[in-house]
């Protein structure tokens, strides 16, 4: 019974037989033709990708609104970019390359521009999978839109999956989960899986070759554990934490509808992180109460060209429509470092201390024009926040607010409606801005708590490093320190304090932050309804009680080890299950996911 650990990618546990994807690297053959035969291979070039522009949009049009067919959109284009094209046309009149070479080196070299490291780096496989279906057309082989769909309940198993093949056979609701050998949490293929709410686990190492078709497979998307013929114990294990997580699920969710109030009184709102408009029925089935934090940089990647100040103002109002009255934290842009737009390279040697967050806004203006004209422009349609990523500095925070004062006197002098006020708040990333957030408090409205970053920078370790990402640990003394300073100086400004990272949407910790004071936790949707039964069932008292006994001990094992024993005997079923599934998950299995989907808190 082969046992894999991968890539948590999407949640939910699944139990069914195996059904092999093989999806090969379209072949390249390679070789000069003649100067006559360069029309001839120019038509054959332009017929291919004619006709890979017709099954993308093809594709596309059969799922519908989403996501998925947003990155579909995204393929399009690629496949019908001129300044691409032109250079692959261009290698077969000068170079008398065949149209395959000319198509392969022409995405080889756009795709070496992007680097191996960071989010882009998951970039490349777009302009693979769009490479690929040219030279498959361009050969003749069949097309993804060809595939024969699995049957009822398959396991897809696959070394990789392409993101237009992913779509085809995960929209059409016969699969019960996905694996693969390669992937990350933030590849197409994953926020697929997600949007469909299919079970899966990537970067499973060798399972497409362990699996053979027919094979019974267990998979577990909460942890990334994969059971490759599992023993009748084993399946019986699979199937009650799938039936387990059901019950808990639905009696977790008869509380969506009532506030998150402690049984002695105090009210923590529980809002929801979100990256794409689409993620908002999400949040309200979860009962999320609004969106703490919508990180707009995902409008900036996957693609050549720059957003439209038109395309801003349709994601922004559509997120403040579907929320109604619920306030909606719009984060601006946090590029830089490893998140650019393609064609956009860095070449910082430390992209974490580097240009990025407000500091890659403030030299770029024009980018921040573009983007807070739109949040004017929707101001009047909700409850809009603005919020500005990883200030350390009263200078950034002053700056930064000018501009956004002037734009909307410029919005107001064309005549364009706008909100006659919108709160503007900073997110705390850094020890400076936490160990100065009395001062800060005093120029803006609220602050949020990005722990992913403030633990990346207070404990010196950097998340993406495989060496010491064992050290990253939210209840080290130093970040509840920090945490402690931040909300402060909050309260002595009397402004709202929140925390939307990684950390607030674990129920281990739930009881610490209740403690720490903190008046917003904003989280995935899907953990809401674990953190709003944690506290609804405790005691400010209690939580009180409880963070003053960690603070004593000195070593963050020791703190750790107190606070999970101690919410365990008090929430047995919710804390254990939550904490096993963390320990067999290996720590450095997605070191970047705070950048996709959980982008950069």
């Amino acid at each position: 019974m082969p046992r894999l650990i991968g890539i948590a990618a999407s949640p939910g546990v699944a139990i069914g037989k195996v059904h092999p994807i093989d999806r090969r690297r379209a072949r390249v053959p390679r070789y000069h033709i003649g100067a006559d035969e360069v029309p001839a291979e120019l038509e054959r070039l332009d017929h291919a990708i004619r006709d890979s522009v017709e099954q993308l949009q093809a594709i596309r049009e059969s799922l519908g609104e989403g996501e998925q067919g947003k990155i579909l959109d995204a393929h399009r284009m690629m496949a019908d970019d001129p300044t691409v094209l032109d250079e692959a046309r261009s290698l077969v009149r000068d170079e008398l390359l065949n149209a395959e070479w000319a198509v392969r080196r022409t995405f080889r070299e756009m795709s070496e521009k992007l680097g191996n490291d960071g989010y882009l780096a998951e970039r490349r496989a777009d302009l693979d999978e769009v490479s690929d279906r040219i030279i498959h057309n361009l050969v003749g082989e069949a097309p993804a839109m060809q595939l024969e769909q699995p049957p009822q309940d398959a396991i897809l198993v696959a070394y990789e999956l392409p993101t237009a093949e992913a779509a085809i056979l995960l929209a059409g609701g016969r699969v019960r989960g996905l694996v693969t050998d390669f992937g990350s949490k933030t590849s197409h293929t994953a926020i697929l899986a997600r949007a469909l709410e299919v079970p899966a686990v990537v970067g499973a190492g060798q399972a497409s070759e362990i699996c053979r078709a027919g094979d019974l497979i267990a998979l577990d998307g909460n942890t990334g554990e994969v059971l490759i013929s599992p023993n009748p114990e084993e399946v019986l294990r699979f199937e009650a934490a799938r039936a387990e997580a059901k019950v808990r699920e639905a009696a977790l969710l008869e509380e969506r509808d009532l506030p998150a109030v402690t049984l002695d009184g105090r009210r923590v709102g529980l809002w929801a992180n979100i990256e794409f408009p689409e993620e908002v029925p999400s949040v309200l089935a979860h009962g999320g109460e609004g969106v703490g934090l919508y990180r707009t940089e995902f409008l900036y990647l996957n693609r050549e060209e720059l957003p439209s100040e038109e395309e801003h103002f349709k994601a922004y109002a559509s997120i403040l429509r579907q929320m109604g009255d619920r306030p909606v934290i719009i984060r601006t842009l946090d590029l830089g470092g490893d998140k650019l737009p393609i064609g956009h390279r860095s070449h910082e040697p430390n992209p974490a201390l580097g240009l990025r967050a407000i500091r890659f806004t403030l030299r770029h203006p024009q980018l921040f024009r573009t983007q807070v004209r739109a949040m004017w422009r929707a101001s009047t349609l909700g409850r809009l926040r603005i919020m500005l990523p990883m200030v350390a500095a009263v200078g950034e925070l002053r700056e930064a607010k000018a501009q956004i004062q002037a734009i909307r006197t410029e919005l107001v002098r064309e005549g364009v409606h706008v909100a006659e006020r919108v709160p503007v708040g900073i997110m705390l990333e850094t020890p400076a801005a936490a160990l100065a957030a009395d001062r800060l408090a005093r120029e803006c409205d609220f602050f949020s708590i990005g722990t992913n970053d403030l633990i990346q920078y207070s404990l010196a370790i950097d998340r993406a490093n495989r060496d010491v990402a064992y050290l990253y640990r939210p209840l080290h003394l130093g970040v509840l320190r920090m945490v402690q300073s931040a909300v402060e100086g909050a309260r002595q400004a009397g402004i709202e304090i929140s925390m939307c990272g990684e950390m607030a949407g674990d129920p281990a910790y739930s009881l610490v932050l209740l403690a720490l004071g903190l008046d917003v936790l904003s989280m995935n949707p899907a953990d809401i309804p674990a953190v709003k039964r944690v506290m609804r069932a405790a005691e400010l008292r209690d939580a009180r009680e409880l963070l003053e006994a960690a603070m004593c001990f000195s070593s963050v094992d020791e703190i750790e080890r107190f606070v999970v024993e101690q919410m365990r005997k008090r929430f047995p079923q919710l804390i254990a299950e939550v904490r096993d599934g963390a320990e067999r998950t290996p720590a450095t299995a997605d070191p970047l996911s705070d950048v996709q989907l959980k982008a950069g808190s």
